[in-house]
């Protein structure tokens, strides 16, 4: 399965394009030019999964508020260009599933991918001269990773059948 992984935010968003559980290629670009390539990004995937965003009852700022409007904006862009709808999964869910517990850090699960694609950095991540397959990946472009990792452990595991966060 190929699959577009996205870590929205209020101005620039970090992707993921995974192809059957390993990455092509991810980055964090600026919100508008990460609207304009979902057409080529159509091409290349077969799902769209975009990380929600949940209230856990805490005061939020503008900026969640704006991820949010982009969230939709995403959504309604993506629906345009394939012709079904994005799916969507909460931060919780991803924890949940790379480090099977909820208080997970990001910190929690970048060591869990670099187990997963190691053991080890050197094979994971790698250096300049012989760069593994997360190299070059920084902060929510692990989170993106991490999202598309959950989505296709779902897939395989349900069937294809998940549902959308509500």
């Amino acid at each position: 399965m190929r699959i577009l992984a996205i870590d929205p935010g209020c101005e620039k968003s970090a992707y993921v394009i995974v192809v059957d559980g390993n990455p092509v290629t991810g980055d964090k670009i600026g919100n508008a030019e990460l609207l304009a390539r979902l057409a080529e990004y159509r091409q290349r995937v077969d799902r769209c999964v975009i990380e929600m965003i949940a209230s856990y009852g805490m005061a939020v700022g503008k900026e969640v508020f704006e991820t949010v409007v982009f969230i939709g904006r995403l959504m309604e862009r993506w629906e345009a260009t394939a012709g079904f709808p994005a799916d969507r999964l909460y931060r919780r869910d991803v924890k949940l599933a790379i480090c099977h517990h909820a208080r997970a850090t990001d910190s929690n699960i970048r060591t869990e991918l670099v187990d997963r694609f190691g053991p080890g950095k050197e094979k994971a991540i790698g250096s300049k001269g012989a760069p593994g397959p997360l190299y070059g990946y920084k902060a929510d472009v692990w989170a993106a990773l991490a999202l598309a990792i959950t989505f296709g452990e779902l897939q395989a595991s349900s069937n294809g059948n998940i549902k959308a966060a509500p």
